[in-house]
């Protein structure tokens, strides 16, 4: 059976906020708790443990990991049969998350939560993506060799204990992220990149689709399946968000005209960026300009 998948939007990125270790004898059980506020991060390092979320039953081994949400009810629903031993994780994130069955859900629900992170977060003016964390998991070696740095750390002041745990924490969160990435639909999400990557570059000058397919040597219906499966837009729909995106940071930031702005971000012509962004934004860029301006 095939995990959950938790779906963060960052940024922020979810941040580290406490780790440690537990043990458990032939016998014992997880303690029941509920709506704890945070993630809780449960690696069993050796044995295995009986855990129940929400009416949902799970089986940790030895080398295996499972998230619990900050939100719902956790308690065991077996005794350990062996010693176990687990290393636990506290973190927690400000912007907007949820659980999903696949990635396919997540991919299809991703533009409904990234308007529901920018209604809650200050971000008119931040690139937003994806991270997504497998609810339970068989960790690699690797994973294993950064989760071991937070007790290594032990012996380090406290300050620079708590900068370099979270810098620990951020490692295995982007691993955990890329792995995940690589076993579902690694192609389209690795291709949608590279032409997210392209257009962010390349946004002030002239882009098409004969362009993208000469640039990245795939034909554009299949550029253009890739981004909308991972983006939920189309490479020129892409294109135009960004640009727009960069225009709004040049209104707020600087006293351009509106027609130097347009060049700045790729338009040929004025008229046509102050169609686009109104149509995009429900408002003129000069009303966006005064309406910001009045915000600060």
């Amino acid at each position: 059976m095939s995990s959950p998948i938790l779906h963060f939007i960052s940024p922020p990125i979810p941040y580290f906020i406490d780790c440690g270790r537990a043990y458990y004898r032939a016998g014992d059980m997880h303690v029941s708790r509920s709506n704890i506020g945070v993630f809780d991060l449960v690696v069993v390092t050796k044995g295995s443990l009986r855990l129940g979320e929400d009416g949902e039953d799970w089986r940790i081994e030895a080398g295996e990991a499972l998230v619990l949400r900050p939100d719902a009810e956790h308690y065991g629903t077996g005794a350990c049969t062996t010693d176990t031993e687990i290393t636990w994780i506290h973190f927690h994130s400000f912007g907007a998350w949820e659980e999903s069955g696949s990635m396919l859900k997540c991919l299809d629900n991703q533009s409904e939560l990234i308007g529901r992170h920018k209604q809650t977060a200050y971000l008119n003016h931040s690139e937003v993506c994806s991270v997504f964390i497998p609810k339970h998991t068989r960790l690699t070696p690797k994973a294993h060799g950064i989760l071991e740095q937070f007790f290594q750390l032990e012996d380090e002041p406290r300050s620079l204990r708590n900068w370099k745990r979270q810098t620990a924490f951020q490692l295995f969160i982007q691993h955990l992220d890329r792995e995940l990435a690589s076993t579902s639909d690694g192609t389209a999400i690795n291709l949608a990149e590279k032409v997210e990557l392209y257009i962010r570059q390349n946004y002030t000058r002239k882009i098409t689709n004969p362009i993208l397919q000469s640039e990245l040597n795939y034909h554009p219906n299949y550029l253009a399946r890739c981004m909308l499966k991972v983006y939920g837009k189309t490479p020129m729909d892409y294109l135009l968000y960004y640009r727009i995106e960069q225009a709004k940071k040049l209104l707020v930031q600087t006293e351009w005209s509106i027609t130097r702005i347009a060049e700045e971000v790729g338009f040929q012509y004025g008229s046509h960026f102050t169609t686009s962004f109104s149509g995009r934004e429900g408002i003129t860029p000069l009303g966006f300009r005064r309406k910001m301006r009045g915000h600060l």
